[in-house]
């Protein structure tokens, strides 16, 4: 499947993992139906809400190509190949020309900032050579963080670079910047931060949201009410999910969690806590409640939310 131009909530499927560090792959086939049944205009992965960074090349390379097969084209895909350098990236970007994906999206890379700009579009143009469709540049801190300038020229010599992803603060008036400067080449900025923005980036002309998809129902909620003007149902819509934000600032499984909660998976372990949850039990206990405001706005509703911590946690009395 292919568009002229991507608009929409382009949500990012969490990686499930087993209790023994093992990525779940049938549950996220169950994460992939879950973002469609939701309402997604797209599907981004993996990325940093799909905890790219603790998965293998392997585990990338059939992770993309499980994801491709299984929309089996009922959303756009956007494969994420960002790598080390630019040889390491270009091997993804092969690997998502080969599976027929929408696109392709890539942070700069994200060892260690480049800050040379020559070098910078060396690595995009690694990507480029090796693919035939859109790609989105995903400005963002864990990668080196691209002023407008940077991410103009980059849009202007490399060919299919179309799209911008911007995290990088303020995200808002970056946005501005890009839109007023990058030219037609540039087809639409999409925001991340699982939403909190979307309410000012909205006005300014974003094409889109790329948020994380615990609630992606609930995001496509807003999405669509700021898309019919209906700004006081927007308003009440993210007055609700906001509380959720603060809980974001907890390392690693506050996205699964979520998820586990709604039965969507059926663990919230993360690789990216290796030694012990880093939700406690007040965490929970806010979870709690703020899910109960948040389920009037669920369209999916295939099981009963679960509350409280994991059995396992409960188990080893672990709530810190």
């Amino acid at each position: 499947m292919s568009s002229d131009t991507f608009r929409g909530v382009f949500t990012i499927p969490s990686t499930p993992f087993k209790q023994n560090g093992d990525v779940d792959w049938s549950d996220l086939k169950r994460v992939l139906d879950f973002c469609i049944t939701c309402g997604a205009h797209g599907i981004v992965w993996p990325v940093n809400a799909s905890s790219f960074p603790v998965l293998t090349d392997r585990e990338r390379l059939h992770g993309m190509q499980m994801v491709v097969e299984h929309t089996a084209g009922r959303i756009p895909v956007i494969l994420g190949v960002q790598g080390a350098s630019g040889n390491h990236a270009a091997m993804f970007a092969r690997h998502a020309q080969a599976l027929e994906a929408d696109g392709v999206i890539a942070m700069a890379p994200y060892i260690e900032p480049i800050e040379d700009e020559d070098a910078m579009v060396h690595y995009y143009q690694a990507i480029d050579r090796e693919v035939d469709m859109p790609i989105f540049i995903q400005n963002h801190m864990r990668g080196s963080e691209l002023s407008i300038n940077t991410v103009v020229r980059l849009i202007s010599e490399v060919e299919h670079i179309e799209y911008v992803k911007e995290e990088v603060f303020p995200p808002t008036h970056m946005i501005t910047g890009l839109i007023e400067q990058a030219g037609p080449k540039l087809k639409g900025v999409f925001g991340g931060a699982s939403g909190r923005y979307l309410l000012l980036e909205h006005p300014r002309g974003v094409a889109g949201q790329m948020p994380g998809c615990h609630i992606t129902d609930v995001v496509v909620r807003l999405w669509n009410a700021l898309e019919a003007g209906d700004l006081k149902e927007a308003k009440r819509v993210y007055g609700i999910m906001a509380p959720l934000f603060a809980l974001e600032t907890v390392k690693g499984t506050n996205y699964p969690e979520i998820l586990r909660r709604r039965q969507v998976i059926k663990s919230s372990h993360s690789r990216l806590t290796i030694r012990f949850p880093t939700q406690d039990a007040y965490d929970h206990e806010a979870l709690d409640d703020i899910l109960r405001d948040i389920e009037p706005l669920f369209t999916w509703n295939e099981k009963p939310l679960l509350y409280g911590p994991p059995e396992w946690l409960k188990l080893n009395d672990r709530t810190d």
